[in-house]
């Protein structure tokens, strides 16, 4: 058949007809997405931090978007505290104050046992909760950074919670 028949003619046609259909299709979809994306970002602005319950911080939900040292024996949410045995209280309180806000989280509640920080992501102004607890007894701080909406973060939290114990942790030798 040569490439001037009819029927080359007729399938050239239609193949052009569906790749346009296809490249619509995926605008469509992606636009959802965006738009999607776009009103959870605006609704976890209204949230609040889920606090204290029973004097420790709040268990994750069952969802892979939040990590938490006392979580128990939960290892998909099970994060490490954070020790500072090689300072005062005072000392390591104000170390993490100091360390949230480097990271670009903005401290909303502290008080002598108990900081709230909210970290906003530039896209689409999701909003994570970072949470501390000051366990003296131990000599850690207790951390829980939390997304307030959707299901999966990525591994955003995660990443984050290291992030403050490694900028903590280097802060302490400093």
């Amino acid at each position: 058949m040569s490439r001037s028949s009819p029927l080359c003619l007729f399938w050239g046609l239609q193949m052009k007809n569906l790749s346009r259909v296809l490249v619509a299709c995926v605008g469509v979809i992606a636009a959802a997405l965006l738009v999607r994306c776009s009103m959870l970002g605006h609704s976890s602005e209204s949230g609040q931090p889920p606090g204290l319950v029973a004097g420790i911080l709040a268990p994750c939900p069952d969802k892979p978007n939040c990590v938490s040292s006392e979580a128990g024996e939960d290892a998909d949410h099970r994060i490490a505290p954070l020790d500072y045995s090689a300072s005062s209280a005072e000392e390591a309180w104000a170390r993490i104050q100091q360390v949230i806000a480097e990271l670009g989280g903005e401290v909303a509640i502290v008080d002598d046992a108990y900081i709230a920080a909210t970290f906003t992501s530039t896209l689409f102004r999701f909003v994570d909760d970072v949470e501390c607890r000051l366990d003296a007894s131990k000599q850690q701080i207790q951390i829980r950074s939390a997304s307030r909406v959707g299901h999966s973060d990525l591994g955003v939290n995660r990443k984050r919670a290291e992030a403050i114990t490694r900028l903590f942790d280097r802060n302490a030798v400093e």
